[in-house]
């Protein structure tokens, strides 16, 4: 199993699927697959400076993956209360094979509309982890912060739904990539990259 020995190679556990109880507008804790990630680093490089945050992190599976790969600080945020501490748990026994990276990886507990972007937070992932409602108040934050810190960003959506995509172009956001993921019939699963740096060209 190829998910397994990526994860064996990591240090992690990040196989399986968690439901939503109590919370239906969070969608089931399903990390990314590990042959669409390589597809991803391929076509896409992240420059140097900023930071990752990933929503829904669940287990941590990208944030680890973009850590290790391209040694980019990392923040996940998780709102299950179980799926955080085994993040917390992944991360331990990951710091292990990872000590030659100097870049911070962290997890944070809480709802992904209540955090508070940082002027450093410059790559945003996604994978449908909540409903619409949520990720409209996400990216209102986002979009907060930006006029407070004018700066070039970026958005990944994997697995992408179509209402994620209007919201991001009714902000000024454009499509600059498009990622397929190969060996499967399954149109919908690709990434898409959209970056926005509007503020940024009206400074100049």
């Amino acid at each position: 199993m190829a998910e397994r020995r990526y994860d064996r190679e990591l240090g992690i556990k990040t196989e399986g699927l968690r439901e939503w109880r109590e919370k239906p507008q969070y969608n089931r804790y399903e990390a990314t697959p590990y042959h669409a990630l390589d597809r991803f680093s391929e076509s896409y490089k992240f420059k140097n400076g900023g930071r990752v945050v990933d929503f829904g992190c669940g287990r941590g599976r990208v944030s680890f993956y973009l850590h290790k790969n391209f040694g980019i600080p990392v923040v996940g945020i998780e709102a299950h209360d179980r799926t955080y501490a085994e993040a917390l748990e992944n991360k331990s026994s990951y710091r292990t094979k990872a000590v030659h990276i100097e870049a911070p990886i962290k997890f944070k507990y809480g709802l992904a509309e209540e955090y508070v972007v940082k002027p450093h937070d410059t790559y945003f992932y996604f994978f449908n982890p909540f409903s619409e409602e949520i990720f409209a108040k996400v990216v209102n934050n986002i979009m907060k912060s930006l006029k407070k810190h004018p700066r070039v960003i970026d958005l990944i959506l994997y697995y992408p739904l179509p209402g994620f995509k209007e919201i991001l172009e009714s902000h000024s956001f454009r499509l600059i990539n498009k990622v397929k993921v190969p060996r499967t019939i399954d149109w919908r699963e690709k990434f898409l990259i959209y970056r926005h740096d509007d503020f940024v060209k009206n400074n100049t």
